[in-house]
């Protein structure tokens, strides 16, 4: 080998980081708003101001899905919490064409109905994107976790490569062209690495069980239901019974399971085959009270109401897992820890967007036509993805609370804008681009509280303030956002124009 091994590591991290490193910052972003998704979820349905009683709340949607969806297989409904004000349900049902169709709606918790409520996804959104990217199963969440091993890999060729990188942490020069953004590159790299390192590994564990299946394979061929009902033996379920029977008293049951979780929160409550003799209620505790994902589930046989099982994981490769998984998602972390993950993750983000702009910058030197490319491509989809967030935002405000169609119209934005930015991003040349990108993302976030109260009447422009903290919070973050765009725009105004032949 020719080249020396930290040279071929910085060959490997730069063309690691490279390959996927547009699809990696929008991971890094939407995997960041996830953070705080019943937040936004809340913050996209302003008509809902807060949650009781969850197990009243819960009951209150059993009796809506006894009415809205009787012949469904199952429903699956998600506690309201101090975080999530609605009961979130899901169920399976059949359209006009007698296809599968999947429904998901938000209910108020005193009423249990959808009346009232907008149509939107909420940051159920953001998260979904941020490992399915908005693509068929499996597809999308093969690319995520793809995506994820060459971020492994190219933070760990990046500690390699950069000998002097902790003490480079504590030099940052600003106006200096590609040292800046190096010197940017390692500060944001270094800053949070354990979290870059933990969040990086624990998100190709997530999907493991898709990405690497050759163990349960060797052990179970093709029987993949015996697969999964051992690596969850807590799930509970029975075929049907087809006798109709009525549910018993829900609230009842779901009372029972919290003394039974001695004090511990309900987190989903699951019923199969509501309306037969065979019907179940499974619960399962509240994801923000351990660190270990999904720890604790009971089953109740949904007609008596006596209990049929409770299983709480103690096996240590599954709570091992569990931990790891919990740790990625970072529900059970309090209100600092949660503004950590999020701040980490923006640094994280901005770890591959100033890695991908340092990639074009240090090749302006005989130049082709495939690094002019990656230049604008750099431009448009990294330059685009704050603006195309803000847009779907901007979308939630705007349009028709009872418009047909309005949620797949929210996601239609996000795309429509991301795909602009990115066709804009080609047709510029990468400063004029980043100037006018940047422009119109200050002005959409810097905007944005003033459209949310004119719209919704709630946030940091509109009066009283009281119980209105979360639009408070969420209009300052907007107006932080939107003014480091601002100076952003204003930096790459002010910087020395870097001619063609030079470094």
């Amino acid at each position: 080998m020719k080249q020396g091994f930290r040279q071929s590591m910085a060959w490997l991290h730069g063309w690691a980081g490279l390959v996927m490193g547009w699809l990696l910052f929008a991971i890094a972003i939407t995997g960041t708003a996830s953070v705080f998704r019943p937040e936004i979820s809340n913050w996209m349905r302003p008509e809902i101001s807060a949650a009781p009683d969850p197990q009243k709340a819960l009951a209150a949607a059993v009796e809506y899905l006894k009415k809205a969806a009787p012949d469904a297989p199952g429903w699956y409904l998600t506690a309201p919490d101090d975080r999530a004000y609605p009961v979130m349900v899901a169920y399976a049902t059949k359209n006009e064409k007698g296809e599968g169709d999947y429904v998901q709606k938000a209910l108020d918790p005193l009423t249990g109905r959808p009346d009232g409520i907008r149509d939107t996804l909420g940051g159920e959104f953001f998260y979904r994107f941020h490992f399915e990217l908005q693509m068929p199963y499996p597809w999308g969440r093969y690319l995520a976790s793809a995506a994820a091993m060459l971020m492994l890999v190219a933070l760990i060729s990046g500690i390699i490569t950069h000998r002097r990188i902790f003490a480079d942490f504590f030099t940052l020069r600003p106006g200096k062209g590609k040292r800046s953004w190096l010197d940017a590159h390692n500060v944001m790299g270094v800053l949070a690495m354990p979290f870059h390192l933990m969040i990086t590994f624990t998100g190709i564990l997530t999907l493991v069980t898709l990405t690497m299946p050759w163990g349960g394979v060797a052990n179970y061929g093709d029987d993949i239901a015996a697969f999964y009902k051992d690596i969850s033996p807590g799930f509970y379920s029975r075929p049907r019974a087809e006798r109709p029977a009525p549910l018993g008293d829900i609230e009842a049951m779901l009372n029972d399971a919290r003394r039974r979780m001695h004090g511990g929160r309900i987190g989903y409550a699951n019923i199969d085959n509501p309306g037969d003799a065979n019907a179940v209620l499974e619960v399962t505790r509240h994801d923000g009270d351990q660190i270990a994902y999904a720890a604790e589930i009971l089953a109740y046989d949904g007609v008596t109401g006596q209990l049929l099982s409770q299983y709480q994981e103690t096996r240590p490769a599954r709570k091992t897992y569990d931990v790891l998984y919990g740790l990625h998602i970072g529900r059970f972390a309090p209100e600092f820890s949660r503004w950590l993950y999020f701040l980490c993750g923006l640094a994280l983000a901005a770890t591959i967007g100033t890695g991908m702009v340092l990639w074009s910058i240090s090749r302006t030197r005989n130049r082709g036509a495939g690094h002019v490319l990656v230049e604008r491509l750099t431009t448009g989809a990294i330059g685009g993805m704050p603006l195309a967030v803000a847009a779907t935002f901007w979308a939630n405000r705007l349009l028709p609370d009872g418009m047909p169609g309005r949620q797949g119209l929210e996601v239609d934005t996000f795309f429509a804008v991301w795909g602009s930015a990115i066709l804009f991003g080609l047709l510029r040349t990468g400063r004029r681009g980043w100037i006018e990108l940047m422009a119109v993302t200050a002005a959409a976030w810097l905007l944005l509280p003033a459209a949310s109260a004119l719209t919704a009447g709630r946030g940091l422009l509109s009066f009283p303030w009281r119980g209105n903290g979360l639009f408070v919070c969420f209009d300052l973050v907007a107006l932080a956002l939107g003014a480091i765009a601002a100076l952003i725009c204003v930096k790459v105004m002010r910087a020395p124009v870097m001619k063609a032949g030079r470094a």
